[in-house]
């Protein structure tokens, strides 16, 4: 299913994952920004689909993320993934590992990363614009929060796997606004490096806020349990049988 270029606009193309790059601002120099794109099976021009956009944990790739997305479902959604700015060499197994820590870009120039990203895959594809959820893992989630809080009138939902909201310079819930976002957090019970606890905090935070959250455990730690990507699965499609009915 490996692909190097986005199918031309409009086409029926195949399942599977295309490498393009978001174009920057004219005012910004250097190469455009990475965007690793997956396309489900039997897509259809003229249904609009859910956009779920993946942020990658520390060390991690927008290659890496998007792994995930068949996994998902094959066929319920387009998924797109991005790259943290800051690279940080090989990982063991020879694959490069990136962070989205402020070192390379700026917060408002990750903001445009995503936005623009979202702009570029909506120009080529049928996307759903009430139906577009930033899904974060590890560091990504702390950024899907940020992002997501910042500007809730952007995005149905938030997605957070085994991440928090940032302890520090966290953005304040823009009430009544924030209340529009959905959110699930998906947390293993083992988790050394973001201890769930800390996801219980962020619950209970945004339940009081008035959001409507759910939040599964899993028996794993830091890493992606398969019924997380189920569970994905079901509160987005519960959500649009809702809309629907």
């Amino acid at each position: 299913m490996a692909q190097t270029e986005l199918p031309p606009i409009l086409s029926r193309p195949a399942e599977g994952f295309y490498t393009s790059e978001v174009q920057t601002s004219p005012e910004r120099r250097g190469d455009g920004w990475p965007l690793r794109t997956f396309l489900p099976t039997g897509y259809e021009p003229n249904y609009p689909y859910p956009l779920l956009v993946f942020l990658h944990g520390h060390g991690g790739s927008e290659e890496q993320i998007l792994r995930l997305a068949p996994q998902l479902s094959r066929r319920n959604y387009i998924c797109i993934g991005l790259r943290g700015p800051r690279s940080l060499g090989l990982r063991d197994n020879g694959f490069p590992a990136y962070s989205w820590a402020n070192e390379g870009l700026s917060d408002t120039e990750i903001e445009e990363y995503v936005f623009r990203a979202i702009e570029q895959t909506r120009r080529h594809y049928h996307v759903h614009s009430e139906r577009i959820y930033l899904a974060g893992y590890h560091e990504g989630a702390t950024l899907a929060y940020r992002i997501g809080m910042t500007f809730p009138e952007r995005f149905a939902g938030i997605i957070s796997l085994n991440g928090a909201m940032a302890r520090e310079g966290r953005p304040l819930l823009r009430l009544p606004d924030v209340r529009r976002l959905r959110v699930l957090i998906g947390h293993g019970l083992a988790n050394g490096i973001v201890p769930v606890e800390m996801a219980r905090q962020d619950f209970r935070l945004l339940y009081t806020a008035g959001l409507s959250i759910h939040m599964h455990t899993y028996p794993v730690n830091h890493g992606i349990h398969l019924d997380m990507l189920r569970d994905i699965n079901r509160w987005v499609m519960e959500a649009i049988h809702t809309e629907e009915s």
